[in-house]
């Protein structure tokens, strides 16, 4: 995957993707945590240095990184140096790989939920750094059915 998840211009959704493998969903989720509290924009620019640093998503070889790498990603200058995150991405590709077992493909765990809302209970359980729209960009990116977004938006209001 290149830039066809690149988060547009305000308001307007973003490109979805049919996911080939479970390094599409974690390259989808990785921009969603680190785009959160930051401008799209400072995560788009910097996504090639993510890219290279986490190793073109390969889920395996993320979830096989130790402190030393976390540790050098947190010193690069060409990602958004985040240990937190950094880490939470290492966190979230051995979850993905467990849940990918347990549920025999990702997306059976995606959808064994009663609906979006309770996927997204769910899902910040499972994961580090998933917020609610975080959640609901990884959802809608991928696939998968997610509610209006202004009714999402306004839930509880």
């Amino acid at each position: 995957m290149t830039a066809e998840h690149e988060h547009p211009p305000h308001h307007e959704a973003p490109e979805q993707i049919v996911p080939q493998s479970l390094n599409d969903y974690l390259e989808v989720m990785t921009k969603a945590v680190f785009q959160s509290g930051l401008s799209w924009q400072v995560v788009t620019g910097k996504w090639p240095g993510f890219q290279a640093g986490f190793q073109g998503f390969d889920v395996a070889a993320v979830a096989a990184m130790g402190e030393p790498e976390v540790d050098a990603l947190a010193a690069d200058t060409a990602i958004v140096r985040n240990r937190r995150k950094i880490a939470a991405t290492v966190h979230n590709a051995q979850r993905l790989i467990e849940l990918d077992e347990e549920y025999g493909g990702i997306r059976n765990y995606m959808r064994s939920h009663a609906d979006f809302y309770a996927a997204l209970k769910d899902v910040r359980k499972q994961f580090k750094y998933m917020g609610d729209t975080g959640t609901y960009y990884w959802f809608y990116v991928v696939g998968e059915d997610v509610p209006d977004y202004g009714e999402f938006c306004n839930r509880g209001k």
